[in-house]
């Protein structure tokens, strides 16, 4: 068994053929998949996809950083509206992205760091998006890690060096599509992580695996990176199903 620690097949991409996609997810031994909201407008659909499969998606709520703009407050009201309403697995996808734009980082910053007491306070691991932004986010993280904090550095692409910091503040690593890539640089470091830092994640509709690059990214292709992955570690698939599975249970208590 499988899970998919993320994805956000509740997006627009999937709206014709939602229930096939689970289905495939399925059949390919990915039996949880774990959906961090975006920003107050794809609540609906994640919450509409959560109750009609409960037993096979978790939600997360949060804001991700690229939709921080001048009105993050009203975001972050919604986030703790959500929070006090419903049930859900983690506060994310949370961080900070300076890919697109560095003109919020402050006000990135803020609402990472907000998100972040939100998590502790409830007892919630959070799911870290970062995009050019490691030392900002890392050092956020860093200041706030009581012992009480825990999560998942979400497509995980960085270096060695990296990849010992966050393993040091307690923290995964999440592996997707990008372990497949040709170019990528993960197989040198994970060798010398051990895999009880690591959970594996599609980010579908984005990053799809070799040997579907090009096609819309869906849950059903995390068994890609759980080949790609058992072959860095020389073991079998079903050793990295049993240890990433189990990261993930514990992490997000499901």
């Amino acid at each position: 068994m499988l899970i998919d620690t993320h994805a956000h097949i509740y997006s627009e991409d999937f709206i014709h053929d939602v229930d096939e996609v689970l289905q495939r997810a399925y059949d390919n031994d990915v039996k949880k998949i774990i959906l961090p909201n975006i920003d107050s407008g794809s609540v609906k659909r994640l919450l509409d996809l959560t109750d009609a499969y409960p037993h096979l998606c978790y939600p997360l709520m949060g804001l991700h950083p690229t939709s921080v703009a001048a009105d993050y407050h009203e975001e972050l009201e919604a986030v703790e509206y959500w929070l006090e309403k419903r049930k859900f697995y983690g506060i994310g996808e949370i961080g900070i992205d300076l890919y697109w734009d560095r003109s919020f980082l402050k006000e990135q910053q803020d609402a990472f760091r907000h998100q972040i007491k939100l998590a502790k306070s409830r007892q919630l691991p959070i799911v870290i998006h970062l995009r050019d932004s490691f030392d900002e986010t890392y050092s956020i993280v860093k200041e706030e890690q009581d012992g009480n904090l825990k999560g998942i550095f979400h497509c995980f692409t960085g270096n060695e060096e990296e990849a010992q910091k966050i393993t040091d503040l307690g923290f995964m690593l999440g592996i997707g599509g990008v372990v497949t890539f040709k170019n990528s640089n993960l197989a040198g470091v994970l060798k010398n992580i051990p895999l009880k830092n690591v959970v594996i994640e599609t980010d579908a509709p984005y990053l799809t695996p070799v040997p579907k690059r090009g096609k819309r990214n869906e849950s059903a292709y995390l068994a890609y990176v759980a080949q790609a992955v058992a072959k860095i570690y020389d073991i079998s698939v079903n050793q990295v199903a049993e240890i990433t599975t189990e990261n993930a249970r514990n992490l997000f208590g499901i």
